[in-house]
C-alpha cells in the first residue's frame, strides 16, 4: 500500500506516512483475547488494514514476560497507525497490557463485531473531547476526598477521561456499613443530560462525586459510564 497523499510506500497498509506526515488511517479497532488479537484499521469507515497477533499464554515466571511481549506486538501495530480515535474489546488483562506501552484514550465497545458497531455509531454526532489535564477538571466547594492516595487516583483517573469535563467532589457521609477494606468507586446509571455520579467508598466513608461529561443524552452518558468503570477496574479501584 501507498500513502494516499505522496504515494511514498508503506511498510504495512494503513501505516502513518513519515514522509509527507499524512495519517492514512483514522480509527484502530481491537479485538482482544487472552491467545489472540485482531487489529483493525479503518478511514472513513472503510476496512483499509487487518492484523492478527498471537501468543502462547505461559505460566508462573514466564507469564509477565510473555504477556508484555504480546501486548508490545499489538502497540507496535497501533503506534504504526497513529489514529484519532482506538476502540476496544475483549480481554481486561491483555487490554491493561496494551494501555501501559501507549498513551492513547482507550474507548471500550461491546458486541460480536466491534468494526460494524464503531462504523454504526460513527453516524452519530461525535462527542466533544476535553483536552485539560485531569487536575484542571476538578472543582466545587467541597475540596476533601476520601481515600488518601486511592481515592486521589481514582478521582484522577476518572477526570482523564476525554468525555469529561468536570468533576465535583462531593460531601461525605461517614455512615455506610465498613465491610469493605480499602477504597472502591464506581460509575452510576447516567441522567437524562448524559451525567453520572462518581461514588467513591473507604470502609463505612462514602463521597458521591457529581461527573459532567460531554454526552448529550442518557444513552451516549451510559457509553461514557461504561468507560469509566473500565478505566477504574483497569486501576484496581472499580467496586
Amino acid at each position: 500500500m501507498t500513502c494516499r497523499q505522496c504515494a511514498s510506500d508503506l511498510d504495512r497498509p494503513g501505516d502513518f506516512c513519515l514522509v509527507c506526515r499524512t495519517r492514512n488511517a483514522d480509527t484502530v479497532v481491537l479485538d482482544l483475547s487472552r491467545e489472540h488479537a485482531t487489529v483493525t484499521a479503518l478511514l472513513d469507515d472503510e476496512v483499509i488494514a487487518r492484523r492478527e497477533v498471537t501468543t502462547t499464554p505461559e505460566a508462573g515466571e514466564r507469564e509477565t514476560t510473555e504477556l508484555r511481549n504480546f501486548a508490545g506486538l499489538i502497540a507496535d501495530d497501533l503506534l504504526r497507525k497513529r489514529p484519532e480515535e482506538v476502540y476496544a474489546v475483549g480481554d481486561r488483562e491483555v487490554l491493561s497490557a496494551v494501555r501501559e506501552q501507549v498513551h492513547y484514550p482507550f474507548f471500550r465497545v461491546e458486541g460480536e463485531d466491534p468494526v460494524r458497531t464503531v462504523v454504526e455509531r460513527r453516524g452519530e454526532p461525535a462527542l466533544e473531547t476535553v483536552e485539560r489535564p485531569p487536575a484542571a477538571k476538578l472543582g466545587g466547594s467541597h475540596s476533601t476526598l476520601i481515600g488518601g492516595r486511592d481515592g486521589r487516583r481514582a478521582v484522577e483517573t476518572v477526570a482523564a477521561h476525554p468525555h469529561v469535563k468536570k468533576l465535583i467532589p462531593g460531601p461525605i457521609d461517614a455512615g455506610g456499613s465498613g465491610s469493605r477494606s480499602g477504597v472502591r468507586a464506581k460509575a452510576t446509571r447516567a441522567d437524562e443530560n448524559g451525567n453520572v455520579r462518581m461514588l467513591l467508598r473507604d470502609g463505612s466513608s462514602v463521597q458521591e462525586n457529581r461527573v459532567v461529561t460531554t454526552a448529550y443524552d442518557r444513552e451516549t452518558g451510559e457509553r461514557v459510564r461504561a468507560d469509566l468503570d473500565e478505566w477504574l477496574r483497569d486501576a484496581g479501584l472499580r467496586e
